[in-house]
């Protein structure tokens, strides 16, 4: 894959703030803004479905058509398992050469609202299994064109989609501009929580809007570990043990023998008790005072279909203090090929590694893990809480107003995350104070939108012709 060369950037920490605004700012000569908007496929162009295919091969086998019948269902859909697609094809424009801390995955319904330990609800980024430091526009340039592939599945015109995804880039403009005037430890501290939502909704919203804004957040604080407890598990002769709902939740005394499922489960078992290792040493100690109840096998998101994912009840006290957690596994980022390899050889490292990074605050029980499956196979897993107040938007129900004013809130979140791991001074510098970076992004929105709905179309052919399954799950 061709890409643009771009000189090596020093450490800003051996920089002055003068020295790294001028680096940004001779980024521009290199790469103008404008530049951001162009895309097209280069000659000869890999085939997407080739390289889901290369993806699939180390997942599940029975899984993978549920990933295929997912994404089929709607352009949308189909972008959010084609972070690998997307990678690629950014590998062949243009280059900064200035590196953050990547999401690697930043569409919109990969921002949403989670707890912090201290039991405050924030907005930040959720989904960070293909992290990586790369270029920082890689991020925002993921974020634009999803805004679009879902404004137009809600039938918003040119101009609204245009508007949305200029606002969304103007927020992470403006936003790293006031990153570089700040401190560090200013920076490291910046979050979005629901005093400054609310503020910020308040300021824009009317009265009838604010308080749908008010009810969503009271619906995130309800999805809590309770919540999913009652919902993913049941008694059974006096036990607790998690329901199953197959193929999406397959307990593991429905999926295998006896003699497999005992040997998995002292797998599982010990892979809890040295995944703690990688926690706090107070973390530690609460993760200890719960016991393994019941475990099964979960079907999670569009992208991560196939990777293999356990959901496990941890009990306390008694049943009614339950701990649910989610071992899922971590195997190379799609970046990794087009931006070098993590500097952890542990991809749930990786992951968790990406996570504390660019979060303003992330779970107290997110750590990492290597172990052997049964097939004999040694995999990468992170673990983390499965649920933990989280609330995700729905974008079909957003109108051109309420996506621009989430499109904000992503792209004020996406800045924070790029100040905390990246040159904040020589981003903001190459940005500046116009809006040539917001047009260019709002044009390259759309002409990937066009290539993702090539793709998907691509897929749905292969299916057609019975090249791949799908199943619908």
């Amino acid at each position: 894959m061709t890409q643009t060369t771009t000189a090596a950037t020093p450490s800003p920490e051996r920089l002055t703030v003068g020295e790294r605004a001028a680096l940004g700012k001779a980024a521009r000569a290199a790469v103008p803004r404008g530049s951001h908007g162009e895309y097209q496929p280069v000659a000869g162009r890999f085939d997407p479905v080739a390289l889901l295919e290369r993806q699939s091969a180390a997942r599940v086998p029975e899984l993978v058509p549920i990933r295929y019948g997912r994404m089929i269902e709607s352009p949308f859909r189909f972008y959010r398992g084609a972070a690998g697609i997307m990678a690629a094809d950014l590998a062949g424009t243009a280059n900064t050469g200035i590196r953050a801390q990547l999401c690697g995955d930043a569409h919109l319904l990969n921002f949403r609202l989670l707890a912090s330990p201290e039991r405050r609800l924030m907005f930040d980024i959720n989904d960070f299994d293909e992290t990586l430091p790369g270029p920082w526009e890689w991020d925002v340039k993921r974020l634009a064109a999803s805004l679009v592939i879902a404004g137009r599945e809600n039938g918003f015109t040119d101009k609204e989609r245009s508007a949305v995804v200029r606002a969304t880039v103007r927020s992470y403009r403006e936003q790293m501009r006031g990153f570089a005037l700040m401190g560090n430890l200013d920076v490291w501290y910046a979050r979005i929580d629901t005093v400054g939502l609310q503020a910020l909704v308040t300021q824009q919203l009317d009265a009838r809007r604010g308080k749908l804004v008010a009810r969503a957040l009271d619906k995130a604080r309800s999805r809590d570990n309770l919540q999913a407890f009652d919902k993913l598990t049941h008694l059974a002769d006096g036990q607790r043990r998690i329901t199953a709902a197959p193929p999406l939740i397959v307990p593991v005394t429905d999926l295998l023998p006896d003699l497999e499922r005992g040997r998995l489960e002292r797998n599982i078992r010990a892979l809890i008790k040295r995944y703690s290792t990688s926690l706090q040493e107070d973390h530690r100690h609460l993760l200890g005072q719960f016991h393994l109840a019941d475990m099964a096998r979960k079907v999670v998101g569009v992208g991560s279909v196939g990777t293999r994912c356990w959901i496990v009840l941890l009990l306390g006290k008694d049943d009614a203090d339950p701990l649910l957690i989610q071992v899922k596994e971590a195997d190379h980022s799609v970046l990794a090929e087009h931006v070098g390899a993590s500097e952890y050889s542990n991809q749930g490292q990786r992951v968790v590694a990406g996570q504390r990074l660019m979060q303003a605050s992330s779970d107290i029980l997110l750590g990492w893990e290597r172990a052997k499956g049964m097939d004999g196979q040694t995999r990468d897993f992170y673990v983390r809480q499965l649920r933990d107040w989280k609330g995700i938007v729905e974008p079909q129900t957003l109108v051109p107003e309420g996506m621009g004013m989430f499109g904000q809130l992503c792209g004020a979140t996406l800045a924070r995350a790029h100040a905390r791991s990246g040159d904040r001074i020589a981003i903001a510098a190459y940005l500046g104070a116009g809006d040539a970076f917001d047009k260019a992004l709002a044009r390259f929105a759309e002409r990937y939108a066009d290539q993702n709905e090539r793709d998907h179309q691509a897929l749905v052919d292969a299916i057609n012709s019975s090249r791949v399954s799908a199943e619908a799950a």
